[in-house]
């Protein structure tokens, strides 16, 4: 990558625990739920969320759908946020999902834009919490919360090869 140093924080296996542990607090969360909606913030967002429903389908007795929501990370604002089947998210409960919590402005943008399609419940599931928030949000699930410098970032890899590294 560049020639930048890279430390794995989270390996393949770990990536999974964290997963399921996670599925498993939602299935408890929401467990009354005739129904839920996973969002996964495109790419690794939805990545991460399809891991989750594949897990859900296993333990989960809710039916579960899963939505890819499209946004513009860096300028949220300026372009338009898009999301398929809008009208399944009316008053189903709804967790809205992403590889790493940073600053939130990712989330906040994305929970808005889905609090506009009036759900039932709301609740977020990260992968990676790195606490540098500067926004009001924050995470109902989290795999791993990690304190870095704001100069360190977090790469999250799912496909071939899964890991988290700190760079």
């Amino acid at each position: 990558m560049n020639g930048e140093a890279r430390n794995k924080i989270l390996s393949a296996a770990e990536i999974k625990a964290k997963i399921d542990r996670i599925a498993h607090e939602i299935n408890e969360s929401c467990y009354l739920e005739e129904k839920l909606i996973l969002v996964g913030i495109s790419d690794r967002g939805y990545d991460f969320a399809k891991r989750l429903h594949k897990e859900l389908n296993v333990i989960a007795k809710f039916k579960l759908e899963i939505l890819q929501i499209n946004l513009d990370k860096d300028n949220p604002i300026e372009n338009e946020i898009q999301l398929k089947q809008r009208e399944t998210i009316k008053n189903t409960a709804v967790i809205l999902i992403d590889d790493v919590l940073n600053s939130g402005k990712t989330l906040a943008y994305a929970a808005a834009f889905l609090l506009q399609l009036d759900p039932k419940m709301l609740k977020t599931a990260i992968l990676v919490n790195r606490e540098h928030h500067r926004y009001p949000i924050t995470a109902d699930f989290v795999g791993l919360s990690l304190a870095t410098t704001l100069q360190e970032h977090i790469q999250v890899e799912l496909g071939r090869s899964d890991g988290v590294y700190l760079v």
